[in-house]
């Protein structure tokens, strides 16, 4: 398989021949869906907690005698059936929402995801991204370099998640340059994984040859 390599103006530099362990991976949804909703689960904070009975203050009175009253018996005004009482089978933050998912299906899914972009399209191939400065503004200008290309124009124009730019290693000046862009993220090439990748329109693949490298297999 052959793709076209830009650079960071957004001209064709060279054809590129893709690796098939990388780029000619069958769909697998299944495998997709199971290892992308256990990363996700993973990633979920357990925020929502609710107190009991038992943790919500006050209460300790009986609110009136058991008997004589005509009214029914009640031991507490923190039971859940009270106003103002504890939850009962409530949200609790220690639950543990970690699902594991094994190294080969997680590398599997990426793989299979990485050739699904590239048959739609959504990959863009850059010979190196080199700021000699943190800029933001020639990090809008590569943008829009990149979004003047037949194919790619919802780069520029796509407001959330519009691209993941996959380093073969740190570079500082990169990422401070893009960092003031809510919908665009940088990473290494090593840290990718299914939910990044699904979770962005474009992959941006900066030095490809060296970051192919680096892509877990």
């Amino acid at each position: 398989m052959k793709a076209k390599v830009y650079n960071q103006k957004g001209k064709e530099v060279e054809e590129l021949t893709l690796p098939d362990n990388l780029f000619a991976i069958p769909w697998n949804a299944d495998l997709v869906h199971q290892v992308v909703t256990s990363l996700a689960s993973s990633a979920r904070p357990p925020v929502a907690h609710a107190k009991t009975r038992g943790e919500v203050s006050g209460g300790g009175k009986k609110p009136w005698r058991q008997k004589g009253t005509g009214r029914a018996r009640h031991g507490s005004t923190r039971s859940p059936i009270w106003v103002h009482g504890g939850v009962a089978h409530g949200p609790r933050n220690e639950k543990n929402y970690i699902r594991k998912v094994n190294k080969k299906a997680k590398s599997k899914a990426l793989l299979a995801i990485l050739s699904r972009k590239f048959k739609d399209n959504e990959i863009i191939f850059v010979d190196n991204l080199v700021f000699a400065e943190p800029k933001t503004k020639e990090a809008r200008i590569v943008v829009d370099a990149l979004a003047s290309i037949t194919g790619y124009e919802r780069l520029g124009s796509k407001k959330i998640n519009a691209a993941f730019i996959a380093l073969p290693k740190k570079d500082k000046a990169v990422e401070k340059s893009f960092s003031n862009f809510s919908n665009v993220e940088v990473g290494e090439a090593r840290n990718l994984n299914p939910f990044s990748i699904l979770n962005y329109k474009f992959l941006i693949l900066a030095n490809p040859q060296e970051s192919f490298k680096h892509i877990p297999q």
